[in-house]
């Protein structure tokens, strides 16, 4: 009896050991067809280009979102333009990442790994986790940041910075001498009421 369930022991713990195998090379299969890193085709180059965009630029474009078995996840055709404003993390990392350098009236196909888009999570039920992405993007419009804009977004930040523990010890030093003049007036008037005796 010992040998039959020790037989059954072991066939089932290589069993168990093969189904492993087998599921964490399926895994692996999987995860080889998406990107490990950014990629930006472009599909159509004006004829002119005056000026590309970087961070800070203001972008009108139009999208389509699309898993890489095709299926589309969201798409601005039907809306206004999508307005993108460079640095300010109001698109997921890998499509802003695609907008920088390029030109007005420019189409581009951008493939975007998972890390770059929702990554583990997600964005269920439409996108599931490590799911790498592919935008159509064609910039409509491009703006440039004037020099007020980009002091203002660069340097604003910076003096903030630096003003805060500057305030934080200038509340601090009153708060220590007020505290310091109450225990100053409290021995005074101790030392009234011992004369007074």
């Amino acid at each position: 009896m010992a040998s039959i369930s020790q037989k059954f022991t072991m066939r089932t713990g290589v069993f168990l050991l093969l189904l492993a195998v087998f599921t964490c090379g399926l895994a692996q299969v999987d995860h080889d067809d998406a990107p490990e890193e950014l990629q930006v085709e472009t599909l159509v180059k004006p004829e002119t280009c005056s000026m590309l965009s970087r961070m800070g630029d203001t972008l009108q474009i139009h999208y389509t979102g699309k898993l890489m078995d095709g299926k589309v996840i969201d798409t601005s055709l039907s809306r206004d333009p999508l307005v993108v404003e460079l640095g300010k993390r109001t698109v997921i990392a890998g499509l802003e990442q695609s907008l920088i350098g390029i030109c007005e009236g420019q189409k581009i196909k951008a493939t975007i790994p998972s890390h770059l888009a929702y990554g583990k999570k997600g964005y269920p039920p439409t996108i599931p986790g490590n799911a790498a992405l592919e935008f159509e993007v064609e910039v409509i419009s491009l703006s440039q940041q004037t020099q007020w804009q980009r002091m203002v977004n660069d340097v604003f930040p910076l003096v903030c910075l630096a003003l805060v523990p500057t305030l934080l010890g200038l509340v601090g030093l009153y708060l220590y001498k007020k505290a310091s003049a109450q225990k100053a007036s409290k021995k005074k008037a101790k030392d009234k009421k011992s004369k007074k005796k």
